[in-house]
């Protein structure tokens, strides 16, 4: 029983270090990754600076998380995409296209999330 633990434990932490290991290549090699995460660090910054509400700060993680996933997702299409031919293939541009599609519709998404729970916070700011 302790054995079988053991194994699950072991595979378990092995999965975990390959997942890190894809943060850490995604934020290495993919600038819009990076850009992503300046972007998402500054979001987060101006939900302190504003004291916005715990509910707002949490849909905004959510947003991030959701970008930032999308991006890998997108990332990880295009490289499985040119994986399997290196020659202009019709169906290779649509996936690449639609998984860009995502990539966009998600950064869409954000930017009107963050313009709904931002703006009664900048309007009082500025005293508009």
């Amino acid at each position: 029983m302790e054995h079988r633990i053991m194994r699950a434990l072991r595979r378990h932490h092995i999965s975990f270090r390959h997942a890190f290991d894809g943060l850490r290549w995604a934020l290495h090699t993919q600038p819009n990754f990076r850009v992503h995460i300046l972007c998402s660090l500054f979001v987060i910054w101006l939900g302190y600076y504003f004291n916005i509400k715990s509910t707002e700060m949490t849909i905004l993680i959510f947003a991030i998380v959701l970008g930032l996933s999308a991006e890998m997702i997108n990332t990880a299409i295009e490289s499985v995409t040119d994986l399997m031919t290196s020659k202009w293939r019709k169906e290779a541009k649509i996936a690449k296209d639609v998984s860009a599609g995502m990539m966009l519709l998600v950064a869409f998404g954000a930017i009107f999330v963050a313009i709904c729970i931002f703006s009664p916070y900048i309007r009082i700011y500025l005293h508009i």
